[in-house]
């Protein structure tokens, strides 16, 4: 099959997307490529490692867990979502992440990330569980205010949503013509200008292409929805996307309400699964 995934960020609506996913492994519809944004990455690498039910999990298990995230943590260390925790006790003691599946399942993960000094977003194939991987994961899902910038190499990266937010192009360069694209607002949201820019640009002010990149993402954000919405109309696209504004906060703490946006993910993949399979098998007709 040479038809791709993509999975959009935003915070805790991931849940949506995770709901998506786990209803995707349990059916054993997988993807060579997938290409997760911030959240999405985040998340989404549990689809390599074959873990349906584990973002729910962790999530609603220590979504009220000062250790996983709080305002203390954020003071104290500059990452709302604590970095020991997070990326080294969670996923080692508390609830494992299966690196040796993830190994060695043949799939391409890519995590994007947004360059500080170009202002542009870089994406990189996520070949192995290692310590390499995290920290483009964290650096995929870096909110400026809410994380630290994440230093790569000779480089400094923030969340990937922030240059590319919906990757279907750099999919599509790839080789993958035709995609999956989990989005997690509804088909009638259009994303205005960001109302912290003042304060980001104090905030981020040794980065001028950064906030220049800023400034526009809502233009970029809104023409990749048109253009997905082109390639939905040409047969190249397949979007599951809410069917209306998920109820849930960037630090969620109510496990019932991440319940429930994981539930809305999962049902309307289930409604939509023939669907979905007809779109799949377009690839090996077009053959």
């Amino acid at each position: 099959m040479n038809i791709g995934l993509v999975l959009e960020g935003g915070a805790m609506r991931g849940l949506f997307t995770a709901g998506v996913c786990d209803e995707l492994m349990e059916r054993n519809i997988s993807f060579p490529c997938v290409i997760g944004v911030s959240a999405g990455a985040l998340f989404g690498c549990n689809l390599k490692s074959k873990q349906p039910g584990r973002v729910l999990r962790y999530n609603t298990r220590f979504c009220r867990d000062s250790r996983y995230s709080s305002i203390w943590s954020l003071l104290k260390t500059g990452d709302l979502y604590n970095y020991e925790f997070c990326y080294k006790t969670l996923i080692n003691e508390l609830d494992i992440f299966d690196r040796e599946t993830y190994n060695s399942t043949p799939m391409t993960f890519i995590a994007v990330a947004t360059n500080v000094a170009t202002g542009e977003a870089e994406y990189h194939d996520c070949k192995y569980a290692d310590e390499e991987m995290l920290t483009w994961l964290r650096a995929s899902g870096a909110m400026p205010l809410a994380a630290r910038p994440v230093e790569i190499g000779n480089n400094t990266y923030v969340d990937g949503g922030i240059s590319d937010s919906i990757p279907i192009k750099k999919m599509e360069e790839l080789g993958y013509k035709k995609n999956v694209i989990v989005l997690t607002q509804p088909a009638n949201y259009v994303k205005e200008k960001n109302k912290l820019l003042p304060l980001l640009k104090v905030v981020l002010r040794k980065y001028p292409r950064l906030i220049e990149t800023i400034e526009a993402r809502h233009i970029a954000y809104n023409a990749t929805l048109d253009y997905i919405r082109e390639q939905e109309k040409k047969g190249n696209a397949f979007v599951i996307r809410p069917s209306e504004k998920l109820d849930v906060g960037m630090r969620e703490r109510n496990p019932d309400k991440l319940r429930k946006i994981h539930a809305q993910g999962r049902a309307l993949m289930a409604s939509r699964i023939d669907e979905l399979k007809a779109f799949l098998e377009t690839d090996s007709l077009s053959k």
